[in-house]
């Protein structure tokens, strides 16, 4: 994570970013901190654009299939955390069979038209072996060969910047001048426990039921016998992290469910989920439980895109790392 003085020094850097598939914002926040300039947004969640406008005070623009790329101002930055299902292993790996696999593509006519010095797109790890590496290779084949960008990618785990959340995702950075370095940022070694974002005070209906309870129990009893691991998970306030928190959190809570004294485990509330990909508390929570699990849950861990967000303006400004 980008301490203040850091930001501080690259705030005098003007540069003007757009935000695709925005969702909640969590891309595009890190950049407002460091003094980019967001000129356009887009997202189709009737939801995350109420969450969006109630923190940023803008509306994003809808269905970007639908937006001329012509008419998006001009900008530096193109920030995008495109769709994942279509490669998620927890979806059925379509990849460019599904249509969301293709809004990469949307992606590919606005930085063909725009031209911007660079753009950060995020993603889920199986992006990378999807289909046997053949989905990437096409995806890098475009932003090489037909953009001519230079490109870097790595894999990177929320828990190494500062957020209690084993979440890895593939960023992918490029850049229009060949002649830039670029060094994705190295885990910050700051140690991490449950325990640091737990709310102190928790309504019971988070407490998941009895019926509940014992329905997790027996899955993961099944699941046990048939030599897999799938079932709930249980965390408590000593734990380093917890598994990935996803779209579905909102269903059962069972991928992260935290131990209670002479209770039933319970589910995060929406505010720890939003502490766990690192949002600040005065980050507005406006809509319902359920709508705020999904946002949350296809959010970005922002620490880790803040550490990102970084490097890429320090290479853009020349500096040393």
């Amino acid at each position: 994570m980008a301490n203040d003085k850091v930001v501080n020094q690259l705030t005098v850097f003007d540069l003007k970013t757009i935000d695709l598939f925005a969702g909640i914002g969590g891309i595009r926040r890190p950049f407002d901190k460091l003094g980019c300039r967001c000129v356009f947004s887009s997202e189709i969640d009737k939801y995350a654009i109420q969450t969006y406008s109630a923190n940023f005070g803008e509306i994003p623009s809808g269905d970007i299939t639908k937006i001329d790329e012509k008419s998006i101002p001009h900008f530096d930055i193109l920030l995008a955390g495109f769709p994942c299902q279509a490669f998620s292993i927890a979806g059925k790996r379509q990849g460019f069979k599904d249509t969301r696999g293709t809004m990469f593509f949307e992606i590919q006519r606005i930085l063909e038209y725009h031209k911007p010095q660079c753009f950060l797109l995020e993603n889920v790890k199986g992006l990378l072996n999807h289909d046997k590496g053949k989905t990437f290779k096409v995806i890098l084949d475009v932003l090489e060969n037909k953009l001519n960008y230079k490109v870097y990618y790595k894999v990177l785990n929320a828990k190494h910047f500062g957020v209690p959340q084993n979440r890895e995702r593939v960023i992918i950075v490029g850049f229009l001048n060949h002649s830039i370095d670029f060094k994705f940022p190295e885990p910050t070694g700051i140690k991490t426990k449950l325990g640091d974002i737990l709310e102190k005070s928790v309504d019971d209906k988070y407490t998941i039921s009895d019926k509940m309870w014992e329905s997790h129990q027996r899955r993961k009893e099944i699941n046990r016998k048939k030599g897999n691991g799938f079932g709930y998970c249980l965390f408590d306030e000593n734990s380093e992290y917890t598994s990935t928190i996803s779209a579905r959190y909102y269903k059962d809570g069972s991928e992260i469910l935290v131990k209670q004294k002479n209770k039933n485990p319970r589910k995060l509330t929406p505010r720890e989920a939003a502490r766990l990909q690192g949002f600040p508390d005065d980050f507005k929570l406006v809509c319902s439980d359920v709508q705020c699990y999904k946002q949350f849950g296809n959010s970005v861990p922002t620490k880790m895109i803040e550490a990102v967000a970084v490097n890429l303006i320090k290479s853009l400004k020349g500096e040393k790392y």
